[in-house]
């Protein structure tokens, strides 16, 4: 389970402050565009995991650091890989990536629930062989 998924991300006016520096906030999401991209290379979308398999992820926990400012026009790389696969729970690390640097970093727990009653579940199994079998 060594294998990185990269989404490039480019800054938008929309992310910034009125300094042109992105919003703390905004880094949450271009990693959560990240995780739905690479899910969806996993051949799983928000819809297939609701309509087949009566599940969605969660975000247990999240713990970010930033290490240098990204801004207004810069092309981003976002990470994602798995650290580990539990039961219902997967941990993954992300990080925002410019140019070989690293602008942040975060730990995210997520959760596999039902779609209906949102009280965790075992994530799939078709799911998790994907995960297991990424390339090192």
């Amino acid at each position: 389970m060594e294998a990185v998924f990269v989404h490039p991300v480019r800054v938008y006016y929309q992310d910034t402050d009125t300094g042109g520096v992105v919003y703390h906030a905004s880094y949450l999401n271009f990693m959560e565009r990240a995780r739905y991209e690479w899910l969806r290379e996993l051949g799983f979308t928000v819809d297939t995991m609701i309509r087949s398999h009566k599940m969605i992820f969660l975000i247990r926990s999240l713990s970010i650091e930033y290490f240098r400012p990204a801004v207004l026009d810069d092309l981003l790389d976002i990470t994602v890989k798995t650290v580990e696969i539990g039961r219902s729970r997967i941990t993954l690390q992300q990080q925002i990536m410019r140019e070989q640097g690293t602008l942040a970093s975060a730990t995210v727990h997520a959760v596999c629930v039902g779609a209906d009653t949102l009280k965790p579940i075992s994530i799939p199994a078709p799911l998790r062989q994907k995960i297991e079998k990424q390339p090192s």
